[in-house]
């Protein structure tokens, strides 16, 4: 028989709050609970969403959406967009499973709801201006071709032409492989404007989402005057697949943000609830070196980050 005076034990080891079985979880809406994909505890979305989606529980950072990324890095109604008019084409004509790279071009817009792997804009951030850039991972894994390259470049020439600040959120899977040469020379174009914003002494803060692989790491990523990576971050020059594929095994944690932070890759690990206020202390240390000539003008509230386009695309 149980014995009822075990059971302030029990609560303590949190037995009566046990995580519900896959099975069960599949009958719920979608829209009401969410599955750690750490713990596994079963959360409220209006809980997660308050914490920018960090498990309140075990710190486990969800992925956000690049809207949600632009309006936790922008003042409300601050960002307009630029360069959405720009477009990927097909220079190799190439083809995989039978599936041409146009047809994947258009299916990953439809997913992703953006026209490329990076949306770039002008903002403040506590009334400081910045040129930001937010990748997105929805649209084929975040993979660099020449249009994503080219967004960079251009994000990171407005910084330099207006004297704004540069903030880039980074997720890539790495360089798109259906561009061929064309998208590994994005990262010499990529550094290359950022040499010239450093000759110019404008700061550039580089942040590193879960996951940042390749071609991204080996260019701008890692040239940001601060490196700040989200916990547990993946972040290397190859994925686990390029190392699967040549049998390269190496530890757990070594692609891990706190790997990097022992090894002097990254400069910090901030959680995600505390990131906008560290890059704001980071822009105010830098302010004085900043000179921006182009006024922000404030925009209409346009989906969930309160966003609108620029008429005047560049």
């Amino acid at each position: 028989m149980r014995d009822k005076r075990l059971d302030f034990l029990r609560r303590g080891r949190g037995e009566r709050f046990k995580p519900l079985p896959d099975q069960e979880l599949e009958k719920l809406p979608d829209d009401v609970w969410h599955k750690c994909l750490g713990c596994r505890e079963l959360l409220y979305d209006k809980d997660l969403e308050a914490n920018v989606w960090v498990c309140p529980r075990c710190g486990y950072h969800h992925r956000i959406t690049v809207h949600e990324r632009i309006a936790m890095l922008s003042d409300e109604g601050s960002f307009v967009e630029t360069n959405h008019a720009l477009r990927s084409l097909d220079p190799l004509e190439f083809t995989i499973r039978d599936r041409s790279y146009k047809d994947r071009l258009l299916q990953a817009e439809k997913d992703a709801g953006v026209s490329e792997a990076v949306v770039t804009g002008v903002a403040t951030l506590d009334g400081v201006p910045i040129s930001l850039a937010v990748m997105v991972m929805e649209y084929l894994g975040g993979a660099v071709g020449s249009v994503a390259g080219e967004k960079i470049t251009r994000a990171v020439e407005r910084a330099h032409q207006d004297g704004r600040g540069l903030v880039i959120v980074s997720q890539s899977g790495g360089m798109r492989m259906h561009e061929g040469l064309f998208s590994l020379m994005q990262m010499a174009k990529t550094s290359g404007a950022l040499a010239r914003l450093q000759q110019a002494k404008l700061p550039f803060i580089s942040i590193i989402a879960d996951q940042t692989y390749g071609g991204a790491t080996a260019s701008w990523v890692a040239l940001g005057d601060v490196i700040i990576a989200e916990p547990g971050a993946r972040v290397g020059f190859s994925g686990p697949r390029v190392l699967q594929a040549i049998k390269v095994r190496l530890a757990d944690d070594v692609q891990k943000a706190e790997f990097m932070l022992q090894h002097g890759m990254i400069d910090l690990i901030v959680p995600r609830p505390q990131l906008r206020g560290t890059v704001i202390q980071f822009l105010h240390h830098f302010k004085g070196h900043m000179r921006c000539a182009a006024q922000v003008v404030p925009s209409q509230a346009n989906g969930s980050a309160g966003n609108q386009r620029r008429k005047d695309e560049k």
